[in-house]
Parts: C-alpha cells; sequence; structure tokens
C-alpha cells in the first residue's frame, strides 16, 4: 500500500513524498511497516519525547475501526524517534487513551522507516474464526512551511464521516487476544510536611504513608473488558495547568488525567457534560465494565469514594464544596446502533452519601441525516437530595427535589459550508452530581454558519474560515443571563501559522441588571520550524465584576510558546495576565506564569521540572468582602520518570507550595516527596 494523496492542506492532490506501507499479522498481534521517503531528510522534524507528547514532529500511523461500525476508531502513531501516540477517536472528537503497544523508527539517508507492532489484547473487536472487515486507513504527517497530511484513500470533505469512507480490510479470522488479562500491582509512598501556622508556624513533619494497590484488567471477551482496583493510587503525577480564577463565576473544568478513568471514556460521553470523573476525588476502590457486543455497546463502573466533591450550580455563578462522608457513585450507559445512520442511548448515574443521594437517567439519540447533516437530542432527569450542611450553606432546598434537562443540536457539514443549530434547557432544580454542569435554570438558542475557502496547489494558505454565531440565553423566567453576536475570520498560512481575529457584542444579565459590551479577540499562533512554537491571545473590552455587581473594563493577555534544543530538551514557558478597571478606578491585577523544562533520555525516560506562580493583586477599597490587597503562590514539582509502557511505571518526585500575603511574602506551606512503582503482567 503507498499514500497516494494529499488530503490536508491539498485536497486529494499528488503527495509531496513517498510512502509505502506493508502490512501483516499473525494470530496474536498486527504489524504494520512504513518506508517515508523524503527529498530532504536534513529537514525531517524528529524530537525525543514523553509519550503522546511529540508535538509537531514528522509522523505515521494507522487507523483501525475495529467494529466496522464507521463510529469509533483507534489511532496509532509514531516519530521518527520512535516516540508513541494514540487515541480513540469519535465523531465528537478523540479521547485520551492508552494502550501497550511496541514502535521503533529509524533515520535514514533516503528518510526514515518506523515499525509500529500492536497486541490483538489491546484492541476490541468480535470475535470470529472467519474472515473479519475492519475499517482502515494509514497516514503520514509531513510538517513543513504548511503541515501536510498524507492519507492512503481521496476523501470528500463534503461528507463529515471520514470513517465511511476509509478502506475495508478483510482477514483477521481467528485472531486470538490471548488470555487479555492484565495485572498491575502498585506501590506508592509518600510523605507530605505543613506548616499549619502561617508564615512563623514550624513545619509539621507527617508521616510516611505507604500504600500497595492493583488493577486488573480482564478481556471478558475480545471486545468487552472488565476492570477493578483495589486501593488504586489515584494520585496524579501531571499537574494540572493553572487557570485564571479571580472573576470567573462558575466552576473551572479540569481534564481527567487518571489512568482508570480514562479508560474506556468515550463509552459515557453525552450531548450533556453529565459523566466527568473528576468529581470523585479519592476512591477506595472502582469496578468498571466496557465493550461492544454486535449492535449493543455498554459502560459501567462503581466506585467508592471516601470525599463526596459537589458542584452546586446556579444560573449566574456555582459555588464547588466538599462533604466529609463516603458515597457510592455508579454509572451506566448503554447505546443501540440501528443500522449505521441512527444510535440509540441511556445514561444512569447515582451516588449516594449517608444523607445524600443524586439520581440521574434518561435517553439520548444520535441521527446521521445524511453525510452532511447530523441530530443529537438527549432528555435527562434527576433527584436530589442534600445533607444538612449543603442545604444550609447554599441556601439549597430541603428534602428531595427533582427537575429536568433537555438538548437538541443540528449541524450541516460540507467542504465549504457549515451551520449549526442548538437548544437547551436546563431546570432551576436539574443536578448532575457527577456531571460537570455547573449551570442550571438556564433554556440556551445559539445558531450560526460559516464558509471555508479551500487552498489549491498555488495558494499561500491552507484555510481560510469567515463565521457568524448568535447565542442567546435566558433563565426560566425569561430573564435575560446573555446574548452574544460574534463574526469570527480565522486565517491558516505559511510556518504553520494560524490567526483569528473575533470581535462581538455582548448583553449579560447579572444580579437583576442587564449589561451591555463590545469585546475583541486576537489570536496568533506559528511554528517557524521543527523546534519551537509561539502563541498569543489578546481579549479586551466590558465584563462584570461579579463581586461587586457592576460594569468594569477587562484585558486579558496570554502569550506562551516551547522551543526544542537538540533532540532531547524542552522548554515551555507560558504567561497569563488580566488587568480590570471599573468606573471607581482600578479593580484587580492577576497573573499566571508557568515553566516546564525537561530533558529527556530516550522515549522512556524524562526528568522533568515544573515552576507555576500566581500572583493576585485587588483593590480593598473597591471590594465589600473584606479581601486583602494581595494573594500570591508558588508551585514547584520535579520529577523522574520511567515508563516500559503505559503501565509498567517509577516516578520519583518532589513538589512543594508556598503562599504570600499582604502581611508576609512567600512561605513555603507544605512539601511532599513521592515515588510510585507499577508493573503490568500481560497475559
Amino acid at each position: 500500500m503507498s499514500l497516494d494523496v494529499e488530503v490536508h492542506p491539498g485536497e486529494n492532490t499528488p503527495p509531496l513524498a513517498t510512502t509505502e506501507v506493508l502490512v501483516y499479522h499473525d494470530a496474536n498481534r498486527l504489524f504494520v511497516g512504513f518506508r517515508s521517503y523524503d527529498p530532504d531528510p536534513r529537514a525531517i522534524r524528529a524530537h525525543l519525547a514523553d509519550r503522546d507528547d511529540f508535538g509537531s514532529d514528522d509522523a505515521v500511523g494507522i487507523v483501525l475501526d475495529t467494529f466496522n461500525d464507521e463510529r469509533r476508531n483507534y489511532l496509532f502513531m509514531v516519530n521518527p524517534m520512535g516516540v508513541q501516540f494514540d487515541t480513540i477517536e469519535t465523531m465528537d472528537g478523540h479521547t485520551p487513551w492508552d494502550g501497550i503497544w511496541a514502535s521503533a523508527a529509524a533515520i535514514t539517508d533516503w528518510g526514515w522507516t518506523a515499525e509500529l507492532e500492536i497486541p490483538f489484547s489491546t484492541l476490541r473487536f468480535q470475535r470470529s474464526e472467519s474472515a473479519q472487515t475492519w475499517g482502515f486507513d494509514a497516514v503520514r504527517m509531513y510538517p513543513r512551511n504548511l503541515s501536510h497530511q498524507m492519507g492512503s484513500f481521496p476523501r470528500d470533505r463534503s461528507n463529515n464521516c471520514y470513517l465511511c469512507q476509509a478502506h475495508k480490510i478483510e482477514g483477521f479470522a481467528g485472531v486470538s487476544p490471548g488470555k487479555n488479562l492484565e495485572i498491575v500491582p502498585t506501590l506508592t509512598a509518600s510523605r507530605t510536611d505543613e506548616r499549619e501556622d502561617l508564615p512563623d508556624g514550624p513545619m509539621e513533619g507527617g508521616d510516611s504513608e505507604i500504600e500497595l494497590g492493583a488493577t486488573v484488567r480482564w478481556g471478558v471477551t475480545p471486545n468487552l473488558t472488565l476492570s477493578g482496583a483495589i486501593n488504586p493510587d489515584f494520585s496524579q503525577i501531571e499537574a494540572d495547568a493553572l487557570q485564571l480564577s479571580v472573576n470567573r463565576p462558575f466552576a473551572i473544568f479540569f481534564p481527567e488525567l487518571r489512568p482508570f478513568f480514562m479508560e474506556g471514556a468515550d463509552f459515557f460521553d453525552t450531548s450533556f457534560e453529565a459523566v466527568y470523573t473528576r468529581m470523585m476525588r479519592e476512591p477506595a476502590w472502582g469496578l468498571k465494565l466496557t465493550g461492544k457486543e454486535g449492535d449493543h455497546t455498554v459502560g459501567a463502573y462503581v466506585v467508592e469514594d471516601d470525599v463526596t466533591n459537589l458542584i452546586i450550580p446556579g444560573s449566574e455563578s456555582s459555588s464547588f464544596t466538599s462533604v466529609e462522608q463516603q458515597n457510592l457513585s455508579t454509572v451506566f450507559r448503554y447505546r443501540y446502533d440501528l443500522g449505521s445512520r441512527f444510535t440509540l442511548g441511556a445514561l444512569l448515574t447515582d451516588r449516594k452519601g449517608t444523607d445524600y443521594r443524586n439520581r440521574v437517567a434518561g435517553i439520548d439519540g444520535d441521527l446521521r441525516l445524511s453525510s452532511r447533516d447530523r441530530i443529537l437530542a438527549q432528555v435527562i432527569h434527576s433527584t436530589t437530595r442534600y445533607p444538612g450542611e449543603v442545604v444550609d450553606d447554599f441556601d439549597q432546598p430541603e428534602g428531595d427535589f427533582d427537575d429536568w434537562a433537555a438538548e437538541i443540536i443540528y449541524t450541516h457539514n460540507t467542504r465549504t459550508w457549515e451551520w449549526w443549530g442548538v437548544y437547551s434547557d436546563i431546570g432551576a432544580d436539574f443536578r448532575a452530581d457527577l456531571g460537570f454542569m455547573p449551570w442550571v435554570n438556564r433554556i440556551i438558542y445559539e445558531a450560526g454558519g460559516g464558509y471555508n475557502w479551500n487552498a489549491t496547489e498555488t495558494s499561500w494558505y491552507s484555510r481560510i474560515q469567515l463565521l457568524g454565531k448568535i447565542a442567546h440565553v435566558v433563565d426560566q423566567t425569561g430573564f435575560l443571563l446573555f446574548h452574544e453576536d460574534v463574526v469570527q475570520l480565522t486565517v491558516e498560512g505559511p510556518l504553520q501559522s494560524h490567526a483569528v481575529i473575533r470581535p462581538s457584542r455582548v448583553r449579560e444579565g447579572y444580579d437583576g441588571t442587564i449589561y451591555d459590551f463590545n469585546r475583541l479577540r486576537l489570536h496568533a499562533c506559528a511554528k517557524p520550524n521543527g523546534h519551537s512554537q509561539v502563541w498569543l491571545n489578546l481579549t479586551g473590552g466590558g465584563q462584570v465584576d461579579y463581586a461587586n455587581s457592576r460594569p468594569g473594563d477587562f484585558i486579558n493577555l496570554e502569550a506562551g510558546g516551547w522551543y526544542r534544543v537538540g533532540r532531547h530538551f524542552y522548554i515551555e514557558p507560558r504567561y497569563t495576565r488580566e488587568r480590570m478597571e471599573v468606573d471607581e478606578g482600578w479593580l484587580y491585577t492577576t497573573a499566571i506564569g508557568q515553566l516546564e523544562a525537561s530533558w529527556q533520555f530516550n522515549p522512556r525516560c524524562f526528568i522533568r521540572a515544573i515552576l507555576q506562580h500566581v500572583d493576585n493583586r485587588f483593590n480593598p477599597e473597591l471590594y465589600g468582602d473584606g479581601r486583602g490587597s494581595e494573594d500570591r503562590g508558588l508551585f514547584t514539582q520535579f520529577l523522574f520518570s520511567y515508563k516500559l509502557n503505559p503501565r509498567t511505571v517509577l516516578f520519583v518526585g518532589y513538589s512543594d507550595n508556598s503562599e504570600a500575603t499582604q502581611d508576609y511574602g512567600l512561605t513555603q506551606a507544605d512539601r511532599t516527596i513521592f515515588a510510585k512503582l507499577g508493573y503490568a503482567w500481560v497475559l
């Protein structure tokens, strides 16, 4: 097989370089080899990096639709240094996923080669003694002045079902996942010292904690997987990227990074964000079942958590609290494929505590009217009972209360035109405590459309897009919460760059008053070579001062990039600053700085340092809540990582937090040393 077409930015044009693909399998593994010829091998972009993080390098890979249902696929990729990337893709995006597979690559005087070895135990598919049909594509990323992508078949950009166009390969008769059993025992050790009384109190030495845990993954069938975890290490080695929290009325979303919850996460996706696993903080054990049998897709898990995290939603703001009581969380998701165009689904979530209960149940549908048109719909109902302290502290209903949420989304996409419409209705007493739905009491109307100018062989750009959108949000009484009219122009061009200009007119209702604002967002990003990237966001205009219910003006600057020195060293600075003023004067300035630096010894091993600094400055005279003039924090982390595979790992690290106010300078508040050892037995 050869990759005969460029699919981006060219539209089924001849490729800029030749790529040969060889595919073979035995009873237990799939083997794929690539010969990637290059007219200028010196221009190949290749760096050592952590798994899933080789950025804008050259890369090759394969797409596998193992159920041939044209709804979900695996993507495996590798760069010229042998660094792996894998994910699961659906029509709605991709889900982080870590499979256990092998790869190797080498740069030659004519280009580079790569080999992928994928055990069938890593995949899910229908068991059959006769030949199977899988969807298949091979791809090559060729980043130069523009970012080129080559594929194995011509793409119809007016058909938004990519997998419907993929090759159909036959074979795999009698392939076996083996015992399809994975056992991962883990040993974690940590010690945290804390300073109870800042700034002058002593640093109190904490107890050393050593904990044994285990995760077992069993393929009940080749396409149905049962996972269990006892005393799992749910701590996050990866530090969350800091986000501005000043003058942000709603809870902030953080992505899931924990392996137990990432496995099969796409099985639980719905139109509403009704399942959000970061709401489970300190599980003692967990059990999960995910897979597909014929036209039936199922996902379920049960987790016992020692802490009950709650987002208390509202129409204009939300709050976050934690209740120190155990809870049992259960999530069940089912989908049924009615032919190739329609999927009917059901969702049930349930969380129980001592005097607490939240249950969500509903149905949803996904209808592909054509290759260009799609409708998503969901209706869910919730029943909730809060603990007494939550009722009192957050003015919530007493006893049992319930409500509904419903949504319908229509999309139309062709190579040049796109438009969409959204209607969403979320009742005031609706709660999805195992999801991320920080706003309720809202009716949302949204409509938009856009036009794309696609590149030709002589174009200086990759794509130009012009779109417009109208969004209108009211509460259940009809009070205006938000209205926005937007025009956006996006240009993708040389040096792998893209630029965005986005003016908008906003009307926002808050605390009984409606405010009118103009806003402007500018964005620019470029990758001038294989070693660097720079980006800049600038946003400004009118904004509500939510703490004091008055209008103001803000300007927000975000800048960052990354730079690679040689094959091994990586550095990424980021900086965000926001300033707001009201009629009475300067209100606040908030800034976040982050610096990440790492040395990658090889595809499996690195050392890394992260520094995160938060600096919040306030004008206390313009606040009525008695806050001080300054609030600062500094987080540092040093980490050694060795990954034989995603679950056979060794981590050793140190982290600390320092705090400062107007009364004292940065003072260390806590420090932690930690280590984790995990080993995956794959049978």
